[in-house]
């Protein structure tokens, strides 16, 4: 399969610069697809899902979020707050006189993408959130969850967090992270200035959001993806995420670990493709 031109574009949103990849910039015309990464990986991890979207005749966006890949660094810890990198997300699909688009997010990719779609439900055809279940869902799961999501508040620890992770101990990046599939390019772009912080800083803004306050439901079609591999997460807060869905609700287990965009992208641009087309 021949892979697409990736035109790397850039505008600004809240003060700041941020870049993002697009398939076919003067494609106005052709449905599009969102692609929204999570921690710690940036818009780079779509490649070979994009590639059959692009096929299929998707015009494909991935953005780096604020602090992520290209895009710029935020100065302050509120300035990541999920919500509001949902808007940064909603004004891209705005500058580019995108109305409404396929949204698919992967692991905080998809609690914006649940954002994006909550309270931006004009510019989401359909959503189809990676492992990650509607926020609500995710506060109220099982005790199991917060044990699996102990990182989140290792998180929290500025500066102690970042000397560990940045380390080759018990705490480090390849060790916690260890199923990662590409962690030596992990490791290598937190090793620039800023970007762990700006990495860890959703958790350290979104933290109280996420939860303590409850979101709404959102309208449109909603696929949700889960591994049953995944050392983060338990399956019952993206079933569970269903009572947050007023569209139709499908969901697709898989077997696998976390990482689904990354570990298994043709069988997961097999589903988008067959999801967005029913």
């Amino acid at each position: 399969m021949q892979p697409p031109t990736l035109t790397r574009r850039s505008f600004e949103h809240r003060g700041f610069g941020l870049s993002f990849l697009d398939t076919d910039p003067q494609a106005t015309d052709k449905a599009t697809v969102l692609l929204l990464h999570g921690f710690p990986d940036s818009a780079q991890m779509w490649r070979e899902v994009i590639a059959p979207l692009h096929t299929a005749g998707y015009r494909c966006v991935a953005p780096d979020t604020l602090g992520c890949g290209e895009s710029a660094l935020g100065l302050r810890t509120r300035d990541y707050r999920a919500r509001d990198i949902a808007s940064d997300h909603a004004a891209l699909l705005q500058h580019l006189r995108i109305d409404r688009a396929h949204v698919v997010g992967h692991d905080w990719g998809a609690a914006v993408g649940w954002f994006l779609a909550a309270y931006h439900p004009e510019r989401v055809s359909r959503l189809v959130p990676i492992s990650v279940g509607h926020p609500t869902a995710y506060a109220r799961a099982e005790f199991r969850q917060k044990i699996m999501g102990w990182y989140i508040l290792f998180f929290q620890l500025v500066g102690l967090s970042e000397r560990l992770l940045q380390g080759s101990g018990r705490f480090s990046l390849a060790r916690v992270f260890a199923s990662h599939p590409d962690m030596d390019e992990v490791v290598e772009r937190m090793r620039e200035p800023g970007r762990l912080t700006a990495a860890l800083s959703i958790y350290r803004a979104s933290l109280v959001d996420v939860l303590l306050r409850s979101h709404p439901a959102v309208d449109c079609d909603t696929l949700g993806i889960f591994s049953d591999g995944d050392r983060f997460l338990v399956e019952s807060q993206m079933k569970r995420s269903e009572r947050w869905v007023d569209g139709h609700w499908e969901y697709q287990g898989l077997a696998g670990g976390h990482w689904i965009p990354l570990e298994q992208p043709e069988r997961l641009a097999r589903l988008l493709q067959d999801f967005f087309a029913s």
